[in-house]
């Protein structure tokens, strides 16, 4: 029987690590439990795909998990054997759903209205995948997921834009860091210490929240109804608006924020709007688009309307405005009492820089694999940037995560603090070290942090790194900071995969492809908000008395870091022009994706800016 049970795994493909231990026990396996060769094997096969194993060999350090595999099998074989009609999936079943033959994925696409539980579902295609002993819950699934210590491909470029001037110099500099250089000569390596100066004025550390009323909720939404039709306004294109919910045959135009009509998804039939209580007392009117050829809207968009309303029941719009103009007031400057003073040292960069320059990687987390909490992909990323040496290293949370499997079982036996100092901090100290006075790192928190404070906006990380202030800064969720004059916003609530599962939009149907990912990026610059989505998700704890400035994005950036569990990508956004004969303003909006994902590497940026997005190069690299 030993025999045919070695036949069998290898007519599947697999080979035997310790053939004669394991032998033994898969004949032990067969016994126990009445199995045959063929029907141990599959069972093999079902335990290999779960566990995600990189390599077809048996290995003696497997049977044990193995053995509770087959005990499971046997329990729900007993469960199940009263019900009828149930399929049981063959490895022929599941060969077939990896390799992608034959499978009619349409089935699973609705044309109707989806709910939040569908479309829950349908953004988990873009999310991480789960590896906690099942099959991952990622849609179809692609590629089986390499644990991290197992992975030989390191450091692999998964995209780039490459419009960076002067390549030759730089693949030359590229060819010398590729040499081996001994460490002394490598630490003594000079390098131009960027500039950094922090913007807005977001929640001091410490601060209390938990506080908010109606009241505030109420006065931050009005605000920005306001502030909106003020710029619409001022732009001298739109005329004073009006209220919508007054019966009216002739065109008007109005400023509202868009809501639904009820509990589900946003449609064309369920659409509302709500004009500022200044003009219509905060009452909602029905809003029919049938007429308007292309739009996209989510729950708490501030929009310009064309329209008019016969009824006053139903505005009937014919023109949608979902942006504000840009004009020379769209980047306005900072009130003068928030507006940070530089350093010397900074200042003198500034002013010799003639074009805002930066190397910057960026990362965000988790940054330990779900297996344990030895935060390896961290490790990696410091030693990429020890031989990359960038000037700008930004680490996005969450850093201690509370999702991850140890931290939600409470099965670690340090605090929270201690592992976010001993784990990140004191690793960051050693980069800054090692690297020297020119190595600055950002740190911006997130609200899976679960060594921080759950709230949205949320305080910098209280930490006090000595005699390294000035090079390891953290700055507020979302936040917004300059680095050699270039101006760069960051947000680790992803809010980008929240917007896909609210928005509804109408297509053109002239045939001109429309970019998705682009067009969830412009809302928020459009907006001038880092999370325009009202209500929020239920995963993000909102706090409208807690400095609701600080989601306001009070100048367009250069750079614009907005992490998702969606697929990574780094896309030039344009945002229209300023007037006739002006160039559109750009941006760089990056998803980085997650450094560490299930119990495999992930991704993170190495971006190059130099002048302007048309004249950068960026790079999304797997770890």
């Amino acid at each position: 029987m030993e025999d045919q049970i070695k036949a069998e795994f290898i007519k599947s493909d697999f080979t035997l690590d310790e053939e004669d231990q394991i032998l033994k026990k898969c004949l032990t396996f067969c016994i126990n439990y009445k199995l045959t060769p063929s029907d141990l094997v599959s069972s093999w096969e079902i335990y290999y795909l779960n566990r995600q194993l990189n390599e077809p060999v048996v290995r003696d350090v497997e049977m044990e998990g193995f053995l509770q595999h087959l005990q499971n099998e046997q329990k729900e074989a007993l469960n199940n054997k009263e019900e009828p009609g149930l399929h049981i999936y063959s490895s022929n079943d599941v060969d077939m759903i990896l390799n992608g033959e034959d499978v009619d994925i349409e089935e699973t696409v609705l044309h109707t209205p989806i709910s939040k539980s569908q479309n829950h579902y349908s953004d988990s295609l873009y999310s991480t995948p789960q590896t906690n002993g099942n099959i991952p819950s990622s849609g179809k699934p692609t590629k089986l997921i390499t644990p991290f210590g197992r992975r030989t491909d390191k450091f692999v470029v998964k995209f780039s834009i490459e419009n960076m001037p002067n390549t030759e110099s730089v693949k030359k500099e590229d060819d010398n860091e590729d040499q081996d250089e001994d460490d002394i000569i490598r630490r003594v390596k000079p390098g131009k210490r960027c500039s950094l100066a922090v913007h807005g004025s977001g929640p001091e550390i410490g601060c209390r929240f938990m506080y908010d009323r109606i009241a505030d909720r109420f006065n931050a939404l009005e605000t920005r109804i306001l502030k909106h039709a003020t710029a619409l306004v001022s732009s001298g294109q739109y005329e004073e608006p009006v209220d919508p919910t007054i019966s009216s045959e002739k065109s008007i135009f109005t400023v509202g924020m868009i809501f639904c009509d009820g509990e589900g998804h946003l449609n064309e039939k369920s659409t509302l709007l709500q004009s500022s209580a200044e003009h219509s007392g905060g009452q909602r009117v029905r809003l029919e688009l049938h007429h308007v050829s292309q739009y996209s809207i989510f729950p708490g968009q501030v929009v310009g309307i064309v329209g008019h309303n016969p009824s006053g029941h139903c505005f009937i719009a014919s023109k949608l405005i979902d942006s504000i103009p840009l004009s020379v007031a769209a980047d306005e400057n900072l009130h003068p009492a928030k507006k940070p003073a530089l350093d010397p040292e900074s200042l003198s960069i500034d002013l010799a820089s003639p074009q805002p320059e930066l190397s910057v990687i960026i990362a965000s987390g988790p940054f330990t694999t779900i297996d344990n909490l030895l935060f390896e992909p961290l490790k990696e990323l410091l030693a990429y940037a020890n031989r990359k040496l960038p000037q700008l290293l930004i680490l996005l949370g969450p850093f201690i995560d509370s999702e991850h499997p140890e931290i939600k079982k409470g099965t670690v036996d340090r605090t929270f603090d201690d592992i976010f100092q001993f784990e990140i901090i004191r690793r960051l100290q050693d980069y800054a070290e090692y690297m020297g006075s020119h190595a600055r790192v950002v740190l911006v928190p997130s609200v899976r942090d679960a060594n921080h404070d759950f709230v949205f906006p949320q305080p910098p990380f209280d930490i006090r790194p000595p005699d390294l202030k000035r090079q390891i800064t953290s700055i507020t969720n979302p936040g917004m900071f300059e680095a050699n004059q270039v101006k760069i916003g960051c947000c680790s609530v992803d809010i980008l995969k929240h917007l896909s599962g609210e928005e509804t939009s109408r297509i053109p149907k002239d045939g001109t492809p429309s970019d998705r990912m682009s067009r969830l990026a412009n809302h928020i610059l459009s907006q001038r908000s880092f999370y325009p989505l009202y209500p929020p998700a239920e995963s993000v704890p909102l706090d409208f008395s807690l400095a609701p400035e600080a989601l306001n994005i009070s100048l367009i950036p250069d750079i614009l870091i907005l992490p998702s569990d969606m697929k990574y990508f780094v896309k030039v956004l344009s945002l229209g022009e300023r007037s006739e004969g002006e160039q559109p303003v750009k941006c760089i909006c990056v998803n980085p994706g997650r450094l560490a994902k299930g119990e495999g590497g992930g991704t993170f940026v190495e971006l190059n800016y130099y002048g302007s997005p048309d004249t950068s190069n960026a790079s999304i690299i797997g770890i």
